[in-house]
Formats: C-alpha cells, structure tokens, sequence
C-alpha cells in the first residue's frame, strides 16, 4: 500500500467497492456505458492488478474509493491500462498523476516490454 496526503492507493481487491465501480464505469465513463455489473465483476477478478485509490488509509475505519485503474497484463511482455477514473469531486489534487507513478514503478509490471493506454482524453498521463 501507498499513502499521500491524507489518501491511499492499495492493490488488495478485497478493498474495492464493486458498486462505486460498476456506477462509474456504466454511467460515466465513455468507454464502458451501459456496461454490466458482472462483466465489471469478473473483469477485476482476473486482471492481475487492480488499484484502488482512496481517501483516507485503505482497511481502516472510514476509508472509501475515490478512483480506479485495472491493468490486464501477462506481467512478462505486455500490458493495457485500462477502466483508470477518479472521482470528479477528487480531480485536481495529483491523484491520477500519483496513481501513474505507483502503476508504471509497480515491481510486476519491470519487466513488461510494451505498456499500452487507449485514451480519448487523457493522454498527458
């Protein structure tokens, strides 16, 4: 785990908030509308690495999710970022940059030779 200013980032999929998720993911992101809360479930049961962003340090009391990023990788040659998002109520304070940092230094994804992101709009990450 990753903590910073009053916020958190953990690997540990038993901390995600699957609603919150599914919410975002079907109602705002562009790439996913519409999309349904099982293929949002098992999509992150097999992704190797899930990150959720939090504000407040995840596992303790009152913690709760304010982003997300999902990377499907064979954690040997290739990767793809995928499902990232943070709260509109949480944009602007560094999260989406620090989240990067923590996803692109992670200790699995070294050795990874091709990192792919698909984005219409966030390409300064």
């Amino acid at each position: 785990m990753w903590v910073n200013k009053g916020f958190s980032i953990s690997t540990k999929k038993e901390y995600l908030d699957l609603p919150l998720i599914h919410n975002f993911l079907s109602q705002e992101a562009y790439w996913s509308k519409g999309i349904p809360e099982q293929i949002v479930k098992k999509a992150i049961e097999v992704s190797p690495l899930c990150f959720g962003v939090y504000k407040g340090e995840a596992g303790k009391d009152g913690f709760e999710q304010v982003g997300f990023a999902r990377v499907i990788t064979d954690l040997a040659t290739f990767a793809y970022l995928c499902d990232v998002f943070i709260l509109p109520d949480y944009r602007k304070l560094g999260l989406s940059k620090w989240l990067m940092d923590i996803i692109t230094n992670h200790s699995e994804l070294q050795v990874v030779r091709r990192f792919m992101l698909a984005t219409n709009d966030a390409h300064s990450l």
